[in-house]
């Protein structure tokens, strides 16, 4: 340790209790690091400046003096010898870092900004400090003692994975943190011996299963409890091009990701094809998650793909997720549903069928007092204007593109259905994207709260505010 002062000292402490054979090269150092001197916590003082011959013998350096060049000649001193350094405050500076520490030995959780913000790192750490009972530490031994037991029991890896999830989500991980470890011990073989058993009768055959997961349109802060605890349960993730990077993060790191993305234009992918993969992957005894972008059940084929795994005979389950509509709507300030506006929502899908036209009951679509949501329709938006006004809708109706929904980069054009496909010509809005069509868009720019702020072309829609009922009616 290069340096004596306060910073030096909150960094000594911590190696102390890692057992580091320690010497501190300073003039002065504070009173604690003096007793840690004199009760032989710290190995050696040499209480004077700083030179390269400091470093000799040493695995590694930390340089907190208060001076930067002092700092920067410890660092190239130790870069010039292969001596791991780190320079307190100057992450260009560090070959190795110091994160905040959860100590629930043999469990050891580290938390680190890479020095960007290490208060932060340490509030990080006293919010998951209160989260994780000190008793985790005794479950971890408890486990460590009985790995070599389910080893030689259970010989497939997939089996002794789903063994000790069973484990510690079960009985035997609460009584260990109970501190009834002899009873947990007496549970665990109960649970070890019935697991054997039945995969002898099966012939070591796993049962597999699908879980069809719908991921939300985009925040991974929207995914429900279930849908995270099983993304991390499965052992493949099939999933769509709608599924967000943030949320494919969250996947278990040794799954493996299959993408069966599908694109205008590009289907790649049939879907009996990912049918047939499914069933294929659940029958070698795989955990399945079938992750989808917004909600499986609402344009995302979810029912086709449970009625080919109800035919195979394959066990699933099914996890509803905040649907594009509902998602990005919130996010652009716009109620689906207002007692002014609108007393439905009706969910349309903008994909044209083969014939280049769409089979919609456009005389229904045209009722007052509702909201259209239309999915896929960036690129029939001049057909949706026509086949709206054709059925009676007026052209001033105001009107919302939401691009990249619930995402940092999102944004949203507010508009009229007469000006929509050249103001989405003219603002390059790409998928994914929702128009929302009714008078509850007027309402966007004052109830916007998330990103940029919305794109306005007329005065016809940005002058309207929310206590101008009578007009925004008239006009919608």
């Amino acid at each position: 340790m290069i340096g004596g002062g306060e910073v030096a000292t909150r960094k000594i402490a911590t190696l102390i209790e890692a057992g580091a054979i320690l010497t501190v090269v300073a003039p002065e150092v504070t009173a604690q690091i003096s007793v840690w001197v004199e009760n032989k916590a710290v190995s050696r003082y040499r209480r004077k400046g700083y030179d390269a011959s400091d470093l000799n013998g040493q695995f590694l350096v930390i340089a907190a003096t208060n001076s930067g060049s002092t700092n920067t000649r410890v660092f190239e001193d130790a870069e010039k010898n292969s001596i791991l350094v780190n320079v307190v405050d100057s992450p260009d500076q560090c070959r190795f870092i110091l994160p905040s520490i959860i100590d629930r030995s043999p469990l050891m959780i580290a938390i680190s900004s890479g020095g960007n913000a290490p208060v932060l790192a340490r509030i990080l750490r006293q919010k998951l400090e209160s989260l994780i009972p000190f008793a985790y530490g005794d479950l971890a031994r408890f486990a460590g003692g009985l790995r070599s037991m389910v080893k030689s029991r259970l010989k497939s890896f997939d089996q002794r994975r789903r063994f000790w999830e069973r484990i510690f989500d079960g009985p035997v991980s609460a009584l260990v943190l109970a501190g009834r470890e002899s009873e947990a011990k007496a549970l665990f073989h109960t649970d070890l011996e019935a697991v054997a058993a039945s995969q002898r009768c099966e012939g070591a055959s796993v049962a597999g299963e699908v879980f069809l997961v719908g991921a939300g349109p985009g925040d991974p802060e929207l995914l429900t409890l279930k849908a995270l605890r099983l993304m991390q349960q499965a052992d493949v993730v099939l999933y769509d091009n709608l599924v967000s990077p943030d949320i494919l993060d969250l996947i278990r790191r040794d799954a493996t990701r299959i993408s069966v993305a599908k694109a205008k234009g590009r289907h790649s992918i049939a879907q009996q094809d990912i049918n047939s993969e499914m069933i294929r992957l659940a029958g070698e005894g795989k955990r399945v998650c079938r992750l989808k972008g917004g909600d499986p059940f609402i344009f995302g084929r979810g029912g086709e793909e449970l009625a080919a795994l109800v035919d195979a005979g394959i066990s699933f389950q099914v996890v509803p997720g905040i649907s594009a509509a509902n998602g990005c709507a919130a996010y652009a300030g716009i109620p689906l549903t207002h007692r002014d506006f609108a007393d439905s929502v009706t969910f349309v899908t903008g994909h044209r069928k083969d014939h280049g036209y769409f089979d919609l009951p456009w005389e229904s679509l045209s009722t007052s007092r509702q909201t259209l949501v239309f999915y896929m329709g960036l690129s029939s938006a001049g057909l949706i204007r026509e086949k709206l006004v054709e059925s009676g809708i007026s052209a001033a109706t105001a009107v919302a593109v939401v691009e990249q929904g619930t995402r940092k980069e999102q944004r949203v054009l507010l508009t009229t259905l007469d000006e929509l496909p050249q103001r989405i010509a003219s603002t390059d809005l790409a998928s994914p994207a929702l128009i929302i069509v009714g008078g509850v868009v007027t309402l966007a720019e004052s109830l916007h709260w998330f990103g940029k702020t919305p794109m306005t072309d007329t005065e016809q829609v940005s002058e309207h505010r929310p206590g101008d009922y009578a007009a925004l009616i008239a006009g919608s």
